[in-house]
């Protein structure tokens, strides 16, 4: 969620009495667990402070902690504040508990998306997707199916917070154009001149470099027949000369997967061990991944091209929401 830092108290926290909080307009349907409210008892070391609404004193995450502080008897808590607006802290709410602590269900996501749809219709689905820990195209479908959807014509906040538009046709061709003309441009340059974002300016990149255009056409049309290998076409020399950048970014890809290796937090966890399997698919060999490419049939191609494209853009989103957990406790 992309708040002004003036929102936040610089890194203040203050205590103040437990009576004067408010507990209402929780994201979690289900009400408070008991289990977890008492599990937090148990706790001896001191826990984060709750983040409460300045204006209302409405508890915006922390309900949790607060029981728990009522249950040991304490008469104050900890208690950093926010200063934005009421549906701004809603949204925050939203994201706090799907980072951590007891995780918000998929039903309370979803209810939560549409509220933010509603507060924040100039959001993207990329921007509400990454608050409230659903896909995008989860989060398109509700907004298509809310009522009353007061959608934005023209353009929408992204991630970022650039402004771009709903149509990015005019963008995609753009980047294409300034990709042919400066191929050593940044994707984050060529996002920043086409007003689009840097995943949809690398699509494009990935496009021409095999030949394609930049804007994505129905699936009926006819793809191109593959050249034969011996052929020197323009695609093939683009390739041979990203193999060296390629072979280098790999090296530097398995050094970073083998210092996480080391790293206890992550080898003893379940999802720690999980995360570095994923990561260690990524540090393959070009030679590694061209066979697997070869091994697939004719007729799967299209199907996994598509799927490779998804789960780039699942890695997208994973990478924006890390720098955003970054910038919060960095």
């Amino acid at each position: 969620m992309q708040l002004d830092q003036a929102q936040f108290e610089q890194g203040l926290v203050v205590e103040v009495e437990i009576d004067s909080l408010v507990v209402e307009g929780s994201p979690r349907s289900t009400g408070e667990d008991q289990d977890h409210i008492q599990a937090l008892v148990e706790v001896r070391a001191p826990l984060p402070p709750v983040l409460v609404h300045r204006r209302t004193m409405r508890v915006i995450d922390g309900v949790h902690r607060l029981r728990a502080a009522q249950l040991r008897g304490d008469d104050k808590i900890a208690v950093a504040y926010f200063d934005g607006s009421e549906s701004d802290a809603f949204v925050l709410a939203v994201e706090s508990n799907i980072t951590h602590g007891l995780p918000l269900s998929m039903a309370d996501r979803k209810r939560a998306a549409s509220r933010i749809i509603t507060s924040h219709p100039q959001w993207s689905d990329r921007m509400i997707a990454s608050a409230t820990g659903l896909s995008p195209g989860t989060v398109s479908e509700i907004r298509r199916r809310a009522a009353g959807d007061t959608l934005v014509e023209g353009s929408r906040i992204g991630q970022d917070g650039r402004v771009r538009p709903v149509n990015s046709a005019a963008g995609r061709e753009l980047a294409g154009k300034l990709i042919r003309e400066n191929p050593g441009l940044s994707l984050r340059q060529i996002a920043r001149a086409a007003r689009i974002s840097p995943e949809t300016a690398r699509d494009v990149r990935n496009r021409i470099h095999r030949g394609e255009d930049p804007l994505p056409k129905p699936r009926a049309r006819v793809r191109p027949q593959p050249k034969a290998p011996a052929e020197d076409t323009g695609r093939g020399r683009a390739v041979a000369a990203e193999q060296p950048i390629g072979s280098a970014r790999i090296a530097a890809r398995a050094a970073a997967v083998d210092r996480l290796k080391s790293d206890p937090a992550l080898r003893f966890s379940e999802t720690g061990r999980m995360l570095l399997r994923l990561l260690n698919l990524h540090t393959l060999t070009g030679a590694e991944w061209q066979a697997i490419i070869d091994s697939v049939p004719p007729h799967c191609t299209s199907v996994v091209a598509d799927l490779a494209h998804a789960c780039a853009g699942v890695w997208g989103e994973v990478a924006v929401r890390m720098e955003h957990q970054t910038v919060r406790h960095g």
